[in-house]
């Protein structure tokens, strides 16, 4: 069987990644890069008969050694409460959708989330919050029940505001999903709490994307290639997220 056309690019692309993320001490994201290569090289070492082989294995050997120790290092990390990691999304960036700023710390053990939000009022808003909502749906986690707290709307889009959050309820609900909605006059920071650990705060809230500049622009769908605004993220890991 040959290799597939492409994949050993592929696997070479993005364990070249996991190795500059790893430089950079990003360890969260080298880990999903090491794993997704190494997957991608055995696929590749599955379509090879000739004398690569043993170098394939090899480099999946070595591969898996590191990811092995960044994820013990993760583990203790976590464990002793210290785990910090800081992603500077810079103006104009792109590449920062929802789907590759929360896909590390999504997993199979995700069933709950709390957003804390003041912003998700405008109809932009809600469309983000919806985004979201649909990341969650099609992550690997298990999510069976969304908090959300914002603030309302007190203007002219009162109405659209909460007939938007109820029609995001209802769809949630076909996927088996519970949409809890709450509001607060006083809420002014902003956070995502996941219940596998994961704490996300970001400086703007969801809504750190640019307006697309026509109905037509890359970027009005594709979130990847919409501009952002200036803004942090910090990403922490706790034994409890529920606050009490």
């Amino acid at each position: 069987m040959a290799v597939l056309p492409g994949l050993e690019q592929s696997a070479v692309a993005v364990l070249k990644r996991a190795v500059e993320l790893d430089g950079g001490s990003k360890f969260q994201e080298a880990l999903i890069c090491y794993q997704e290569g190494i997957d991608l090289l055995i696929q590749v070492l599955k379509g090879t008969k000739d004398i690569k082989k043993a170098h394939y294995r090899q480099k999946i050997t070595d591969y898996m050694d590191r990811a092995e120790q960044i994820k013990k290092h993760l583990d203790q990390e976590k464990e002793e409460g210290k785990y910090h990691n800081q992603i500077k999304i810079p103006e104009n960036g792109t590449g920062f959708s929802y789907e590759n700023l929360f896909k590390p710390y999504i997993n199979e053990t995700l069933t709950e989330v709390w957003v804390e939000d003041p912003y998700v009022r405008h109809v932009h808003q809600l469309y983000n919050f919806l985004r979201f909502c649909e990341m969650l749906v099609k992550g690997p986690g298990h999510v069976k029940t969304i908090h959300l707290l914002t603030s309302k709307d007190e203007d002219n889009g009162k109405e659209q505001q909460m007939s938007s959050l109820q029609e995001i309820k209802q769809s949630l609900e076909g996927y088996g999903i519970i949409l809890e909605i709450s509001f607060s006059s006083s809420i002014h920071d902003r956070e995502i709490r996941f219940n596998n650990g994961w704490m996300i705060k970001i400086g703007r809230g969801l809504d750190y994307f640019k307006k697309p500049q026509g109905r037509f622009s890359l970027g009005s769908c594709d979130y990847d290639l919409r501009l952002c605004y200036e803004t942090s993220v910090d990403i922490f890991h706790i034994k409890h997220t529920k606050k009490t």
